[in-house]
């Protein structure tokens, strides 16, 4: 069930309404059956998945709580095996099968090792990382295991963050479950203007964007280097609108019944340095593997070394969390390598001039933009023709038309100067709140693309 549907719009009205008519005690059942039958519109099998994951992880939890000595940490790696397990089977068995499959070609043998003609759960590395954030801190002793059976799976599932995040801490959400949420005309309104915003990112947009970006990089030989130039600066920020419009819906759906998400972008393409990038963007997920891989491996209390080493590994595994590509992995070391330089640079030459914050801002953006190219390109030598079309010097206005550029930017304008001066009030004022839902409906109805493109994280 997308965001951007009528079909969603239906279900939020349905379920909002009917969480504030529920006595308080009944909440938990009502948003868990909604949760499920919002993932099961998209295959409904799969949610056997999340049941096994989620009665292991349950279990897992009250007996690291009752354990003691090495059986806490024995609990936590079934944990860890049920949830990773899942991963591999359905996410990389075929990506690691097709690398067998070359590697005994290259020495004459065939692989026998059948492949799984299976489906990608539609948003397994979201919930699944969530769920192992609750064995993580319940092992730590920073969370009490939950003993409610169905508010813990509505932790895990709920379903405006189930598919592509925030993910979420216990510690964050699973509290909120047990409070009773009581309706705030204000709350409402800002929950709606930002789920507003989100579809206005999302529809007007992203999709729009998509039409000039699709057709640049699934044929790049038919273009010259300003279409694929313009196309590597849209598909950023394509990418951009697409996730951080779910996250605003997520977010604004959420805070509607009373629940408060973590926020999960602060402006990115504002930042000074990729370090300061990944502070921006994707934040659950940045600090998901900030505190259980790279803390944990050393963080920054080692050698300068290892800390150079821990970022590599902390970057390239995020890259293969994403997919089960090697462009996804080389898409996560091109990050490490701009995270380590920039702290290479900072160590060895502090004496440098101070370039001026634009010059930083504009640096960091097209180093972005470049490692998006291993992003959004399926193969190696999809990317590589990216590049060559890049650098081949052809120069002629040829293949996009430049009126859907020129509209495009005027979009990316009014978008960057939104953003801006939302980030300075640091919230989405519900002043003249009908007004701005008028003109946001008006908005969306005439410049939207009502395609209902599938947002490009339900694929992770």
């Amino acid at each position: 069930m997308l965001f951007n549907s009528l079909q969603f719009l239906l279900f939020f009205i349905a379920v909002t309404s009917l969480f504030f008519a529920f006595p308080h005690k009944a909440r938990w059942a009502l948003l868990l059956t909604a949760s499920c039958i919002f993932y099961m519109a998209f295959v409904p099998v799969y949610i056997l998945i999340l049941g096994f994951t989620i009665v292991i992880d349950y279990i897992a939890g009250i007996q690291i709580e009752k354990a003691t000595g090495k059986k806490r940490k024995q609990f936590l790696i079934l944990s860890l095996i049920a949830n990773i397990g899942v991963l591999a089977v359905f996410k990389y068995y075929n990506f690691f099968n097709d690398n067998l499959t070359a590697g005994l070609q290259y020495w004459g043998i065939e692989n026998h090792v059948p492949y799984l003609k299976i489906l990608l759960p539609i948003g397994l590395s979201f919930h699944t990382f969530q769920a192992m954030s609750y064995t993580f801190e319940v092992y730590r002793g920073n969370q009490k295991v939950e003993r409610h059976f169905g508010i813990y799976a509505l932790y895990v599932m709920f379903y405006p963050q189930l598919v592509a995040g925030p993910i979420e801490r216990p510690q964050n959400i699973l509290h909120q479950f047990h409070e009773k949420q009581e309706w705030n005309y204000e709350r409402f309104k800002s929950g709606i203007l930002l789920i507003f915003w989100g579809l206005f990112k999302k529809i007007v947009i992203a999709d729009r964007l998509a039409l000039i970006v699709d057709s640049v990089y699934n044929n790049p030989d038919n273009y010259t280097t300003p279409s694929i130039i313009i196309a590597i600066v849209f598909f950023s920020i394509q990418i951009y609108c697409d996730f951080s419009g779910y996250s605003d819906i997520a977010i604004g759906t959420a805070r509607v019944m009373g629940f408060k998400l973590m926020e999960n972008f602060s402006t990115p393409y504002f930042s000074k340095s990729i370090g300061e990038f990944w502070k921006r963007w994707h934040i659950s997920l940045s600090s998901w593997f900030k505190d259980y891989l790279y803390i944990p491996l050393g963080g920054n209390k080692v050698s300068k070394l290892k800390m150079y080493r821990n970022i590599i590994i902390v970057f390239l595994v995020s890259g293969f969390w994403h997919g089960a590509s090697w462009n996804f992995v080389i898409w996560g070391g091109l990050h490490a390598i701009f995270q380590v330089v920039g702290l290479l640079k900072k160590r060895y030459m502090p004496n440098l001039p101070k370039m001026p914050a634009l010059v930083d801002i504009s640096s960091v953006f097209v180093l972005v933009s470049l490692a998006w190219i291993f992003f959004r390109i399926p193969t190696f030598n999809g990317a590589i023709d990216v590049f060559k079309g890049l650098f081949s010097g052809n120069w002629q206005p040829k293949g996009v038309n430049l009126n859907e550029i020129i509209y495009c930017i005027l979009l990316i304008i009014v978008l960057n100067i939104s953003e801006f001066f939302m980030s300075k009030r640091n919230n989405y004022t519900v002043q003249y709140f009908y007004l701005k839902v008028l003109f946001f409906i008006i908005v969306i109805y005439c410049l939207g693309i009502f395609s209902e493109n599938q947002f490009i994280y339900f694929q992770f």
